[in-house]
Protein backbone atom coordinates (compact mmCIF):
# COMPACT_ATOMS: atom_id res chain seq x y z
CA UNK A 1 0.00 0.00 0.00
CA UNK A 2 1.87 2.97 -1.54
CA UNK A 3 1.46 6.40 0.55
CA UNK A 4 0.59 7.71 -3.20
CA UNK A 5 -2.52 5.29 -3.60
CA UNK A 6 -3.74 6.40 -0.42
CA UNK A 7 -3.50 10.13 -1.38
CA UNK A 8 -5.21 9.07 -4.85
CA UNK A 9 -8.03 7.66 -2.49
CA UNK A 10 -8.63 10.38 -0.31
CA UNK A 11 -9.03 12.88 -3.04
CA UNK A 12 -11.75 10.40 -5.04
CA UNK A 13 -13.78 9.73 -1.23
CA UNK A 14 -13.32 13.58 -1.14
CA UNK A 15 -14.94 14.40 -4.63
CA UNK A 16 -17.11 11.44 -4.54
CA UNK A 17 -16.60 12.03 -8.19
CA UNK A 18 -13.75 10.20 -10.42
CA UNK A 19 -13.46 12.98 -13.10
CA UNK A 20 -13.14 15.63 -10.48
CA UNK A 21 -10.78 14.18 -8.28
CA UNK A 22 -8.81 13.44 -11.46
CA UNK A 23 -8.87 17.29 -11.98
CA UNK A 24 -7.76 17.81 -9.07
CA UNK A 25 -4.74 15.54 -8.90
CA UNK A 26 -3.75 16.91 -12.30
CA UNK A 27 -4.31 13.25 -13.41
CA UNK A 28 -5.71 11.51 -16.32
CA UNK A 29 -9.30 9.28 -15.43
CA UNK A 30 -8.37 6.08 -16.16
CA UNK A 31 -4.74 5.89 -14.10
CA UNK A 32 -6.97 7.15 -11.02
CA UNK A 33 -9.02 5.00 -11.32
CA UNK A 34 -6.45 1.72 -11.71
CA UNK A 35 -4.70 2.94 -8.85
CA UNK A 36 -8.02 2.97 -6.47
CA UNK A 37 -8.84 -0.84 -8.14
CA UNK A 38 -5.17 -1.89 -7.05
CA UNK A 39 -5.67 -0.56 -3.89
CA UNK A 40 -9.13 -2.47 -3.45
CA UNK A 41 -7.36 -5.32 -4.28
CA UNK A 42 -4.43 -5.03 -2.22
CA UNK A 43 -6.79 -4.52 0.76
CA UNK A 44 -9.08 -7.40 -0.16
CA UNK A 45 -12.79 -5.04 0.23
CA UNK A 46 -14.50 -2.94 -1.98
CA UNK A 47 -14.06 0.41 -1.32
CA UNK A 48 -16.10 2.53 -3.08
CA UNK A 49 -19.98 2.00 -5.10
CA UNK A 50 -19.53 2.79 -8.41
CA UNK A 51 -22.57 4.81 -10.24
CA UNK A 52 -23.11 7.00 -13.39
CA UNK A 53 -23.77 9.93 -10.91
CA UNK A 54 -19.85 9.52 -8.99
CA UNK A 55 -19.37 7.38 -6.21
CA UNK A 56 -20.06 6.35 -2.78
CA UNK A 57 -18.31 5.20 0.19
CA UNK A 58 -18.74 1.14 1.06
CA UNK A 59 -18.17 1.28 5.70
CA UNK A 60 -14.69 -0.70 4.33
CA UNK A 61 -14.45 3.25 2.14
CA UNK A 62 -14.75 5.21 5.17
CA UNK A 63 -12.69 3.60 7.98
CA UNK A 64 -9.77 3.82 5.49
CA UNK A 65 -10.54 7.01 4.42
CA UNK A 66 -10.16 8.21 8.70
CA UNK A 67 -7.54 5.74 8.68
CA UNK A 68 -5.77 7.19 5.61
CA UNK A 69 -6.12 10.67 6.43
CA UNK A 70 -4.47 10.47 9.77
CA UNK A 71 -1.56 8.15 8.40
CA UNK A 72 -0.85 10.96 5.78
CA UNK A 73 -0.66 13.72 8.28
CA UNK A 74 1.99 11.61 10.36
CA UNK A 75 4.23 11.08 7.13
CA UNK A 76 3.82 14.86 6.31
CA UNK A 77 5.06 15.29 9.69
CA UNK A 78 8.12 13.14 9.28
CA UNK A 79 8.78 14.13 6.28
CA UNK A 80 9.04 18.12 6.95
CA UNK A 81 10.86 17.00 10.99
CA UNK A 82 14.07 14.94 8.57
CA UNK A 83 14.10 17.76 6.13
CA UNK A 84 14.71 20.11 9.19
CA UNK A 85 16.80 17.93 10.49
CA UNK A 86 18.88 17.37 7.22
CA UNK A 87 19.23 21.32 7.11
CA UNK A 88 16.64 21.95 4.57
CA UNK A 89 14.87 24.77 4.58
CA UNK A 90 10.88 23.97 4.11
CA UNK A 91 7.36 25.31 4.32
CA UNK A 92 4.07 23.38 5.20
CA UNK A 93 1.13 25.18 4.09
CA UNK A 94 -2.42 24.24 5.36
CA UNK A 95 -5.43 25.37 2.08
CA UNK A 96 -9.04 24.75 2.80
CA UNK A 97 -11.62 25.03 0.36
CA UNK A 98 -10.82 25.69 -3.87
CA UNK A 99 -7.12 25.52 -4.53
CA UNK A 100 -7.87 26.78 -7.80
CA UNK A 101 -8.52 30.51 -6.41
CA UNK A 102 -6.17 32.42 -8.28
CA UNK A 103 -4.86 33.98 -5.24
CA UNK A 104 -3.38 30.91 -4.56
CA UNK A 105 -2.12 30.76 -8.37
CA UNK A 106 -0.30 34.01 -7.44
CA UNK A 107 0.81 32.96 -4.19
CA UNK A 108 2.75 30.04 -5.64
CA UNK A 109 4.15 31.94 -8.37
CA UNK A 110 5.95 34.24 -6.43
CA UNK A 111 6.80 32.38 -3.38
CA UNK A 112 8.62 29.70 -5.86
CA UNK A 113 10.30 33.10 -7.56
CA UNK A 114 11.92 34.82 -4.64
CA UNK A 115 12.49 31.09 -2.48
CA UNK A 116 13.77 28.86 -5.32
CA UNK A 117 15.26 26.64 -2.59
CA UNK A 118 12.37 26.12 -0.15
CA UNK A 119 10.74 22.88 0.20
CA UNK A 120 7.16 23.56 0.52
CA UNK A 121 4.78 20.80 1.20
CA UNK A 122 0.64 21.53 0.70
CA UNK A 123 -1.88 19.94 2.68
CA UNK A 124 -5.13 20.20 1.94
CA UNK A 125 -7.65 19.86 4.43
CA UNK A 126 -11.43 19.40 4.52
CA UNK A 127 -14.08 21.66 6.72
CA UNK A 128 -14.01 20.33 10.08
CA UNK A 129 -11.09 22.46 10.68
CA UNK A 130 -10.82 25.58 9.16
CA UNK A 131 -7.29 26.07 10.97
CA UNK A 132 -6.15 23.57 8.91
CA UNK A 133 -4.47 21.38 11.12
CA UNK A 134 -2.58 24.88 12.53
CA UNK A 135 -3.66 23.80 16.23
CA UNK A 136 -2.19 19.79 16.18
CA UNK A 137 1.09 21.26 14.73
CA UNK A 138 0.28 19.32 11.35
CA UNK A 139 1.24 23.28 9.06
CA UNK A 140 3.00 25.79 9.63
CA UNK A 141 0.83 28.14 8.22
CA UNK A 142 -2.58 27.93 6.58
CA UNK A 143 -4.92 30.00 3.68
CA UNK A 144 -8.04 29.17 5.06
CA UNK A 145 -11.69 31.30 5.73
CA UNK A 146 -12.42 33.10 9.06
CA UNK A 147 -13.86 32.86 11.29
CA UNK A 148 -12.78 30.69 13.58
CA UNK A 149 -11.35 31.12 17.61
CA UNK A 150 -8.63 32.81 17.25
CA UNK A 151 -6.60 32.18 20.49
CA UNK A 152 -2.87 31.52 20.18
CA UNK A 153 -3.13 32.52 16.35
CA UNK A 154 -2.10 35.87 14.40
CA UNK A 155 -4.51 36.19 11.35
CA UNK A 156 -4.43 38.26 8.89
CA UNK A 157 -7.52 39.04 6.30
CA UNK A 158 -6.60 38.78 2.16
CA UNK A 159 -10.33 39.43 0.41
CA UNK A 160 -13.81 39.55 1.56
CA UNK A 161 -15.81 37.18 -0.86
CA UNK A 162 -20.14 37.68 -0.76
CA UNK A 163 -21.73 34.40 0.04
CA UNK A 164 -24.52 32.84 -1.89
CA UNK A 165 -26.67 30.03 -1.00
CA UNK A 166 -26.59 26.82 -3.19
CA UNK A 167 -29.90 25.38 -4.27
CA UNK A 168 -31.23 22.78 -6.69
CA UNK A 169 -31.31 24.32 -10.10
CA UNK A 170 -34.90 23.26 -9.75
CA UNK A 171 -36.01 24.77 -6.44
CA UNK A 172 -38.14 27.88 -6.92
CA UNK A 173 -36.00 30.09 -4.82
CA UNK A 174 -32.89 29.01 -6.99
CA UNK A 175 -34.79 31.84 -9.28
CA UNK A 176 -34.76 34.64 -6.90
CA UNK A 177 -32.27 37.44 -7.21
CA UNK A 178 -31.74 37.07 -3.93
CA UNK A 179 -32.31 35.82 -0.58
CA UNK A 180 -32.87 36.08 3.00
CA UNK A 181 -32.03 34.10 5.66
CA UNK A 182 -34.97 34.43 7.54
CA UNK A 183 -36.75 32.85 3.99
CA UNK A 184 -34.91 29.48 4.55
CA UNK A 185 -35.48 29.32 8.13
CA UNK A 186 -37.78 26.05 7.15
CA UNK A 187 -35.54 24.50 4.93
CA UNK A 188 -33.14 22.11 6.06
CA UNK A 189 -29.25 22.47 6.09
CA UNK A 190 -26.23 20.69 6.05
CA UNK A 191 -24.24 19.83 9.13
CA UNK A 192 -20.47 19.63 10.69
CA UNK A 193 -19.49 16.66 12.68
CA UNK A 194 -19.15 17.21 16.47
CA UNK A 195 -16.22 19.18 17.71
CA UNK A 196 -16.05 21.06 14.65
CA UNK A 197 -15.30 25.43 15.44
CA UNK A 198 -18.28 26.78 17.38
CA UNK A 199 -18.03 30.17 15.39
CA UNK A 200 -17.11 28.33 11.80
CA UNK A 201 -20.12 26.06 12.32
CA UNK A 202 -22.32 29.46 13.61
CA UNK A 203 -21.19 31.57 10.63
CA UNK A 204 -21.98 28.61 7.88
CA UNK A 205 -25.41 28.20 9.60
CA UNK A 206 -26.58 31.64 9.06
CA UNK A 207 -26.26 32.46 13.07
CA UNK A 208 -28.54 30.20 14.67
CA UNK A 209 -28.50 25.97 14.84
CA UNK A 210 -29.13 23.96 11.77
CA UNK A 211 -30.03 20.44 11.27
CA UNK A 212 -29.25 18.30 8.12
CA UNK A 213 -26.60 15.68 6.75
CA UNK A 214 -22.87 16.03 8.39
CA UNK A 215 -20.75 17.04 5.97
CA UNK A 216 -16.71 17.38 5.95
CA UNK A 217 -15.79 18.80 2.68
CA UNK A 218 -17.14 21.23 0.33
CA UNK A 219 -18.08 18.17 -2.46
CA UNK A 220 -20.20 16.44 0.20
CA UNK A 221 -21.87 20.11 0.87
CA UNK A 222 -22.75 19.88 -3.01
CA UNK A 223 -23.99 16.77 -2.95
CA UNK A 224 -26.32 17.28 -0.37
CA UNK A 225 -28.26 20.00 -1.91
CA UNK A 226 -28.01 17.79 -5.12
CA UNK A 227 -29.54 14.53 -3.19
CA UNK A 228 -31.16 15.53 -0.09
CA UNK A 229 -32.27 18.59 -1.44
CA UNK A 230 -30.69 21.08 1.87
CA UNK A 231 -29.42 24.43 1.86
CA UNK A 232 -25.72 25.42 0.78
CA UNK A 233 -23.67 28.34 1.13
CA UNK A 234 -20.62 29.15 -0.86
CA UNK A 235 -18.64 32.11 -1.46
CA UNK A 236 -19.92 33.34 -4.85
CA UNK A 237 -18.27 33.20 -8.07
CA UNK A 238 -16.89 29.41 -7.67
CA UNK A 239 -18.00 27.24 -10.58
CA UNK A 240 -20.86 24.36 -9.55
CA UNK A 241 -22.37 21.68 -11.83
CA UNK A 242 -25.30 22.43 -14.08
CA UNK A 243 -27.78 21.17 -11.80
CA UNK A 244 -27.12 23.21 -8.64
CA UNK A 245 -27.61 27.28 -8.85
CA UNK A 246 -26.31 30.00 -6.49
CA UNK A 247 -28.29 33.03 -5.38
CA UNK A 248 -26.52 35.88 -3.23
CA UNK A 249 -27.53 36.38 0.46
CA UNK A 250 -28.36 39.71 1.22
CA UNK A 251 -27.89 39.74 5.22
CA UNK A 252 -24.59 37.17 5.84
CA UNK A 253 -21.27 39.17 5.97
CA UNK A 254 -18.97 38.19 3.25
CA UNK A 255 -16.46 35.14 4.06
CA UNK A 256 -13.12 36.39 4.58
CA UNK A 257 -10.01 34.61 3.22
CA UNK A 258 -7.42 35.00 5.83
CA UNK A 259 -3.76 33.93 5.97
CA UNK A 260 -3.37 32.57 9.90
CA UNK A 261 -0.41 31.51 11.46
CA UNK A 262 1.26 30.24 15.44
CA UNK A 263 1.64 33.92 17.03
CA UNK A 264 4.20 32.76 18.56
CA UNK A 265 6.61 31.83 15.57
CA UNK A 266 8.76 34.66 14.30
CA UNK A 267 11.08 33.05 11.93
CA UNK A 268 11.20 34.78 8.58
CA UNK A 269 10.70 32.06 5.96
CA UNK A 270 7.09 31.60 7.42
CA UNK A 271 6.62 35.88 7.56
CA UNK A 272 7.62 36.16 3.82
CA UNK A 273 5.12 33.39 3.13
CA UNK A 274 2.70 36.19 5.12
CA UNK A 275 3.79 38.94 3.42
CA UNK A 276 4.01 37.30 -0.03
CA UNK A 277 0.32 36.35 0.37
CA UNK A 278 -0.40 39.92 1.58
CA UNK A 279 0.13 40.92 -2.17
CA UNK A 280 -0.82 38.07 -4.22
CA UNK A 281 -4.53 38.82 -3.07
CA UNK A 282 -4.31 42.46 -3.20
CA UNK A 283 -7.16 43.84 -5.49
Amino acid sequence: MELRTLRYFVVVAEELHFGRAARRLHLSQPPLSRAVRRLEDDLGTPLLVRSPAGVALTPAGAVLLAEARELLARADRVRARVGTAAGRAGLTVGLLGDGTDPGVARLAAAFRRDHPGVDVLVRETDLTDPTCGLRAGLVDVALTRAPFDPDGLAVRVLRSDPVGVVLRADDPLARRERLRLAELADRRWFSFPPGTDVRWQSYWHGGVPREGPVVRGVQECLQAVLWSGTVGLAPLGHDLPAELAVVPLADLPPSRVVVAWPESRTDPLLHSFVEAATAAYRP
